[in-house]
């Protein structure tokens, strides 16, 4: 019999409550800890009856085997718990964004080198059937050269979100923990973007703040522009601003060949697939 994976999670809130869900799930995984600054009566912890601690520090150089630490904190505290726990010889599954600056993520990759351990950013959208029916079309080059990419991210994050029941939330809005909208909000759609097709140069940026001046320090809406290195040009269009709930989020594909948008609110439905010569198959 195969020695289970044992998991420990850092940060249980919302996303931390899921990872602990999922883990418990797969019959090759086990939750080991659970580490979290607010004390334990504070926190549903379920039918969950692991070592609890307040201090990641303590946790990692416990006499608890841990094998994966997942990174379920405030978008600013990745790099330095991730860190910590590569030093800690521990592989590391971290939440999107994998860090709020480039360099923080060269540090994270660089240290996963150094101790030979494993960095994974979780970036679910990649697994979803439309996405990945959308890279096999690139990789087979059905659509020909690449024209336009065109990128809409259309969300609502009001009050409910930010300030819930009236009382503000500790880290949503702030720019040293939450980073803004393309970290938070838009990252999937960003990295599905540098996934199909690679990197882009003569970045072009315009952003404001519509109506969130009192519950963040960054903007909510953008429109960028950009020209891809492997040919093509792009635009990426988002807002936070949309009134009371999430509009889409799309990916238009315009080629040689033909054209592709997938849509809905988290980009996993196929709009329209209009490609010389071929027929779409049945996703699953």
């Amino acid at each position: 019999m195969l020695k289970k994976t044992n998991f420990a999670i850092v940060g249980y809130g919302h996303i931390g409550k899921r990872h602990a869900q999922i883990i418990n799930e797969n019959r090759d995984s086990q939750l080991v800890a659970i580490c979290d600054i607010k004390p334990k009566k504070d926190l549903d912890l379920g039918d969950f009856e692991i070592p609890f601690f307040t201090s990641v520090d303590t946790m990692l150089f416990s006499d608890i085997a841990i094998d994966v630490v997942n990174i379920c904190t405030p978008n600013g505290l990745h790099a330095q718990q991730a860190i910590k726990a590569l030093e800690a010889r521990k592989h590391v599954v971290i939440e999107k964004p994998m860090a709020l600056k480039k360099a923080d993520c060269e540090r994270i990759i660089y240290k996963a080198l150094e101790v030979s351990k494993q960095v994974f950013v979780v970036m679910q959208n990649r697994y979803s059937p439309p996405i990945k029916w959308l890279k096999e079309v690139i990789e087979e080059n059905l659509l020909g050269e690449i024209f336009l990419v065109q990128i809409n991210c259309y969300w609502n994050r009001d009050k409910r979100y930010y300030s819930p029941n009236g009382i503000k939330h500790f880290w949503h809005g702030s720019k040293e923990l939450d980073g803004g909208v393309l970290f938070t909000q838009f990252a999937h759609f960003i990295d599905i973007m540098y996934w199909l097709f690679g990197d882009i140069k003569n970045i072009q940026n315009r952003a404001t703040n519509f109506n969130h001046q009192k519950t963040t320090h960054f903007s909510d809406t953008g429109v960028a522009s950009f020209e891809f290195v492997e040919g093509g040009i792009g635009t990426l269009n988002y807002s936070t601003a949309i009134w009371d709930k999430n509009f889409e989020s799309s990916i238009t594909v315009i080629g040689e060949n033909g054209t592709i948008k997938i849509g809905g609110q988290y980009m996993d439905q196929v709009i329209y697939c209009h490609i010389n010569d071929y027929q779409m198959p049945i996703l699953a």
